[in-house]
């Protein structure tokens, strides 16, 4: 595990030098092949940060299962690619409760390899997935985010129009201390 602190300094040498493939970057629809490597990067986040209060990675079968669950209820599940298509950040939505009063309410998740960040992918995706929830007929989008390290996700999903809704305070317990998460909501037309 490393601190928030270095999982930044890191990200910053990324920046300053990012992989030369990268170019500019697609998002398109989610593909059942494209999980391996949503895999890999939401394991980065388990595996290094608080920002996900999962503690175990996820393989790529978990993964499928989940994508085609999304599939199934016909809810947005994109991924951002390179120009050589290599994925490098992925989004989606999710039911915010399995009850069926709650079916146009989700959960959204953006997710940027650690190279990726800070170049506005992860605003191009949340807009891109705000725009396709819209279509799908979704209501609420709700955003749940780690009180710890996540300033820079807390800012971007307020500054595409959600507002904070409360924050849950030591809900989770990750790496040896309380974390608590941040509630946000945007309402969709």
């Amino acid at each position: 595990m490393i601190d928030s602190a270095s999982r930044w300094r890191m990200v910053r040498k990324l920046r300053r030098n990012p992989k030369p493939e990268e170019g500019p970057a697609t998002i398109r629809r989610a593909r059942v092949e494209d999980m391996g490597l949503v895999s890999d990067i939401y394991n980065f986040y388990v595996r290094n940060t608080v920002i996900t209060f999962d503690e175990q990675p996820w393989d790529v079968p978990k993964w499928i299962s989940k994508f085609e669950h999304l599939e199934k209820l016909e809810m947005p599940f994109l991924v951002l690619t390179t120009s050589s298509g290599e994925v490098i950040g992925f989004a989606y939505v999710a039911p915010w409760r399995e009850k069926s009063a709650f079916k146009k309410t989700v959960e959204n998740s953006v997710y940027l390899r650690p190279g990726a960040i800070g170049k506005g992918y992860g605003k191009a995706l949340l807009q891109e997935l705000i725009r396709l929830s819209t279509d799908a007929g979704i209501k609420e989008i709700i955003a749940v985010i780690s009180d710890s390290g996540a300033d820079a996700s807390i800012a971007l999903h307020k500054k595409l129009g959600f507002e904070q809704q409360g924050h849950l305070g030591k809900v989770g317990f990750k790496f040896g201390r309380w974390l608590g998460t941040v509630l946000l909501q945007k309402s969709l037309k």
